[in-house]
């Protein structure tokens, strides 16, 4: 049996909602290192709460043998070993044709599918599951490469970025609902004006669905509207006016202000003495920072010294559902970032709709 309860609904406001939309519509999330007993202990907890279908990929019997031990329930959890699944000659066939018209080096086929991120990430491209989470073992650049080569891209996107959520209703200023969306934390090092804007939009977007409401977007720079002539600051208020032009005509509802600074964009009354006469404005909902140097230290910060809870990174740029989680990533973490991810899938349509999900 499982250690968690079942009479109380776990997590936070955040994670509880999720819930609630989940149970409505469950999901299948598949964890591509299911040899992991913070997965499995994650993995139990959805399940428990009827929010996720879990497929955990691995040695059948050593993640047996590692919930025994631990008193894990396996309990409507499905365990696949790749290389001994109904469907490996299928993906391997499929491999080998995607590295014709994507003109991968492709030798051995067989040997590729046989890693698991390469095996869920083709389950999830062909339907077998809804959504992927990866990275509780791996260094970040063996996953992504995996679904970069894999998992069809979305047209409009041009790069693949990372959003991390930040929850921390214990700290101030901390979002409209006590949660933000940082980006790009985790892939793109020195974006572009293009690529600001896309993350701009892709993430408020992101952040309309999690958070019912029209949220609000605010680039970041050491600069609020003009007070630093730099060209870093000049570049995060091209990327604002072209991610503004870009909702227009896409009709999005959201709102977008840059180059802010973080205490402008969070906080009310910095923002009163800081642009006099300006309207009053919430917080922002959405961090867009400059470089992935500033998200990434940003993040580590939040998490680390003010105890905010992280859940993500949410991989967006791709035409399936997928997140990827640090090597040091908690329970907690782990099972709030897998509801997340299935929690999009849920609208992924509707999110992405030149998708074919």
């Amino acid at each position: 049996m499982s250690d968690f309860p079942t009479d109380t609904p776990p997590g936070n406001v955040v994670t509880r909602r999720l819930l609630e939309q989940l149970r409505r519509h469950p999901k299948r999330v598949v964890f591509t290192e299911g040899e992991d007993l913070r997965i499995l202990q994650a993995a139990a907890l959805l399940v428990e709460h009827q929010a996720v279908a879990p497929i955990l990929l691995g040695d059948r019997d050593r993640i047996r043998a590692l919930a025994a031990t631990h008193g894990v329930s396996l309990k409507f959890i499905h365990i696949i070993d790749p290389p001994k699944a109904t469907d490996f000659a299928l993906f391997c066939q499929r491999m080998e044709n995607m590295a014709r018209y994507r003109t991968l080096q492709v030798a051995n086929p067989a040997e590729i599918v046989a890693r698991p991120h390469y095996f869920g990430a083709l389950m999830v491209q062909y339907g077998q599951a809804d959504a992927i989470v990866s990275g509780n073992q791996s260094l970040p650049a063996a996953y992504y490469r995996a679904l970069i080569q894999t998992i069809k891209p979305q047209p409009h996107v041009a790069k693949i970025f990372a959003v991390s959520l930040v929850l921390g209703t214990h700290l101030q200023h901390l979002g409209g609902d006590g949660l933000l969306f940082l980006a790009d934390c985790g892939l793109i090092p020195n974006p572009t004006v293009e690529d600001l804007a896309s993350i701009a939009l892709e993430t408020g977007k992101l952040a309309r669905h999690f958070l019912g409401r029209p949220p609000h977007v605010a680039l970041l720079s050491h600069s609020t509207k003009g007070s630093a002539a730099t060209p870093d600051a000049k570049r995060m208020a091209a990327a604002a006016a072209l991610a503004r032009e870009q909702a227009r005509c896409e009709f999005l509802e959201m709102e977008i202000e840059g180059e802010l600074q973080a205490d402008v964009a969070l906080d009310p009354e910095a923002a009163e003495i800081k642009l006099p006469g300006a309207d009053s404005r919430p917080p922002a909902d959405v961090l867009v920072f400059p470089n992935l140097d500033a998200a990434h230290i940003s993040l580590k910060l939040l998490q680390h010294v003010a105890g905010a809870q992280v859940y993500g990174r949410i991989l967006l740029g791709l035409s399936r559902p997928a997140a990827h989680i640090p090597r040091t990533a908690s329970v907690e973490t782990i099972w709030g970032t897998a509801a997340a991810v299935a929690a999009e899938a849920i609208k992924f349509h509707l999110l992405y709709p030149d998708s074919d999900f």
